[in-house]
């Protein structure tokens, strides 16, 4: 037994998929190509199935680099969705 299984999870959003959210809102405002959404937290969450970091699934982020701006789009607005769907679960 490491401990992690002792360490409460904290519940809401944390500050980085509040930063993240905002960044949704900007990109989505945005005419230019979007960004890629990882800010280095490459961790896949074993409660979501989603990156801990930018809340991508492991496919949306090894095929980033091939998606047209269309399809980063799309993404972008999944991870709001996600994001508030999120919110208010917990």
């Amino acid at each position: 037994m490491c401990g992690s299984e002792l360490t409460p999870k904290v519940a809401g959003l944390k500050p980085s998929d509040l930063r993240l959210q905002a960044q949704v809102k900007r990109v989505l405002n945005s005419a230019d190509t979007p960004p890629s959404p990882c800010i280095s937290i490459c961790r896949m969450s074993d409660d979501t199935a989603y990156c801990e970091g930018c809340w991508r699934t492991l496919d949306e982020i090894a095929g980033w680099a091939q998606r047209t701006t269309p399809d980063k789009r799309v993404v972008w607005q999944l991870l709001g969705e996600r994001l508030a769907a999120y919110a208010t679960a917990v």
